[in-house]
């Protein structure tokens, strides 16, 4: 063989290595964006998990026969602050289950809210204003943080399925990351009756 081919071969598998271990560096730096937006996602929902119990304990001064509700409330924050993902397993399965308990404890505190109507000296309570604007506030910010990760998932996800960079993530193991996805029937508009 020709010093010149042996050259061009060289250089070509130079290429190749350089090309992988760029594409690879690529890969680790999406992924530690998206590491990075989940501990935000939690970080949104711990901060609603900690001023649920402030809230709780606020309307419990004035609707003591509400006891149900407020159970409820305090049973679904458990259950909620107890499902947590590594962030190296987001799959669609651990998102969806991630979800889910979440949506319980929205669901608790949307019947604790409507609750409160019956309260009138309760609505006027500063501290149960105060905490109900951080509680709708934390809601906002939810679901931004959550469309962020989608974001960044949806960037990750793409750039390891593209070819053939999807040569040196399969080699590597890089997975696809899960995302979240709106709550089972809230493509219909709710009924409005007066």
């Amino acid at each position: 063989m020709k010093k010149g081919t042996l050259l061009i071969i060289l250089g070509v598998v130079l290429t190749f290595i350089l090309w992988g271990i760029s594409k690879y560096n690529g890969f680790v730096g999406k992924e530690e964006t998206v590491t990075a937006q989940w501990a935000n996602v939690e970080n949104v929902y711990q901060r609603r998990a900690d001023l649920i119990p402030n809230l709780v304990a606020t309307v419990k001064g004035y609707a003591e026969h509400e006891q149900s509700t407020l159970t409820a409330v305090i049973e679904a924050r458990a259950k909620a602050t107890s499902v947590t993902i590594n962030a190296n397993e987001l799959t669609e399965a651990n998102i969806a289950a991630f979800q889910q308990a979440q949506d319980g404890l929205s669901s608790a505190l949307s019947r604790l809210l409507v609750s409160v109507e019956r309260y009138p000296d309760l609505k006027a309570n500063q501290n149960f204003l105060e905490l109900q604007a951080q509680l709708e506030g934390t809601e906002n910010r939810i679901a931004v943080e959550r469309r962020k990760y989608n974001e960044v998932a949806q960037t990750f996800n793409t750039a390891i399925r593209r070819f053939p960079s999807n040569i040196i993530a399969s080699i590597s193991g890089f997975e696809k990351k899960g995302y979240f996805k709106a709550a089972e029937g809230s493509e219909k508009a709710p009924e409005v009756q007066f």
